[in-house]
């Protein structure tokens, strides 16, 4: 027995240890980020900045994220987060852009939410409107500054970086990719109606079909109905023959 207690130590000692590689390990991926990962360039999409608190003793009381300036977004709102005040700051951007025909001389350059908290072990999400996103562009780096009531402050500003090890900060990144076969700037099916007028037609031609099919049991119908008359009635002629000669 105690041979195999023994046996056992070595075990437990190495589940043991890696549960602590694991703990130790687990803060390094609770780090601010942007959900989805990933929009279709030329569009519009709203993403959310999730913010997960990795103290045990202070709670984040503020989040700061700063949008790119070499790509402005002429469009940017915030969703209201319970509990949370929202402001928005432009600037005058040194190289004016267009945006559906218009001339846009500022951007959005920083949203900040305060007022609320996010305790220990919880998360929270804060959304964003943004567009048009750029066509001449893979990424889209946002950086962030989280803010605990201690006073700390953790700045996700390190751009991650291809075939590299992950930063130990590394700020939001949304990844942009080409837009879907059949999609127009603003991320929606540009044959939308022509896909319903399709799908109108292809239920059309499945109710005619389904009519077609019906009529095709009615007649088979009434012409199984009217052989089982004729049957019957040939039925009924030989009975009555039948027992005449049985009479005779």
């Amino acid at each position: 027995m105690n041979a195999m207690r023994l046996r056992r130590l070595p075990v437990l000692g190495a589940l043991t240890a890696g549960g602590l590689v694991l703990l130790a390990a687990g803060p390094a991926f609770a780090h601010v980020s942007v959900q989805p990962g990933e929009a279709e360039k030329g569009g519009y999409s709203t993403v959310n900045f999730k913010v997960p608190n990795e103290r045990d003793d202070a709670s984040t009381t503020k989040l700061e994220v700063t949008l790119p300036t070499d790509h402005p977004l002429a469009s940017v709102m915030p969703q209201p987060v319970p509990g949370w005040k929202v402001k928005v700051t432009k600037s005058k951007l040194d190289k004016p852009i267009e945006m559906h025909g218009e001339k846009i001389t500022e951007a959005v350059t920083k949203v900040t939410w305060t007022g609320g908290s996010i305790e220990p072990g919880q998360f929270q999400q804060f959304p964003l409107s943004v567009g048009q996103l750029p066509e001449d562009a893979d990424q889209l780096v946002f950086k962030a500054l989280q803010t605990y009531d201690n006073k700390e402050v953790v700045r996700w500003i390190e751009e991650p970086k291809e075939g590299e090890d992950e930063p130990e900060n590394p700020a939001p990144v949304l990844k942009l990719v080409a837009p879907a076969e059949g999609s127009d700037a603003h991320g929606a099916a540009a044959s939308g109606h022509k896909d319903d007028d399709k799908g109108e037609g292809e239920d059309g031609e499945k109710t005619a079909a389904d009519d077609s099919d019906g009529d095709s049991s009615d007649t088979t119908a009434r012409v199984l109905g009217v052989a089982g008359i004729v049957v019957g009635i040939a039925g009924v002629a030989f009975g009555v023959l039948a027992s005449r000669r049985r009479s005779a």
